[in-house]
């Protein structure tokens, strides 16, 4: 089979998509390395393309700082633990994956990448910089979005070059585009393609 599987485990905290686990156990937020070693186990002879989104303390969404815990030196443990059971040559036999990433500091994205993250999810960071674009353009166009026609240039000027979402979603084009590429320089893979 060559389609990529991604298979997430345990649970992640916060909210995302309607789904509320703000109030589940703090212990649950923290996979097991004999759950890794099944998914694992279970997986790899049917393709090698396949990553595990394992619990660290991770959680959706964005919060103030220190009210996560994050522990991804536990991922460290959970590739050492697939190592040994499966005698192999790599220090990091499974691809794991970073769920949860938003408002994590860029030591706890490289101490997760050092252990064998290959994927981060920034879903709320992004969803956060692509409103910031278009609320700071709203705000500063305030008087030219308000109506149709009639603006501090004039009460016979039309605003539809303010108001057409293609120059105000181009807004948040853009400082969504500067938090993928501060990210990329977070993850250590800026200018790795060509």
């Amino acid at each position: 089979m060559h389609a990529y599987a991604n298979q997430e485990i345990g649970i992640t905290g916060g909210e995302e998509d309607g789904v509320n686990n703000e109030s589940v156990d703090n212990n649950s937020l923290y996979t097991q390395p004999e759950d890794i070693y099944e998914i694992y186990k279970t997986l790899s002879p049917v393709s090698p393309y396949f990553s595990i989104a394992a619990g660290f303390g991770n959680v959706h969404g964005v919060y103030k700082p220190g009210n996560v815990k994050l522990h991804p030196e536990l991922l460290s443990k959970h590739q050492k633990y697939v190592a040994e059971k499966e005698n192999t040559k790599e220090e990091k036999p499974v691809f794991l994956v970073f769920h949860g990433g938003s408002g994590s500091s860029k030591k706890e994205y490289q101490d997760a990448i050092s252990y064998g993250v290959v994927k981060v999810n920034l879903d709320t960071d992004l969803q956060y910089a692509y409103t910031e674009g278009i609320r700071d353009y709203m705000i500063n166009k305030k008087d030219y979005v308000n109506t149709q026609v009639g603006n501090p240039d004039g009460a016979d000027k039309p605003n539809k070059k303010y108001y057409d979402p293609r120059v105000w979603v181009r807004e948040g084009e853009k400082t969504m585009s500067k938090r993928v590429a501060e990210g990329l320089k977070d993850f250590n893979t800026a200018g790795q393609l060509e």
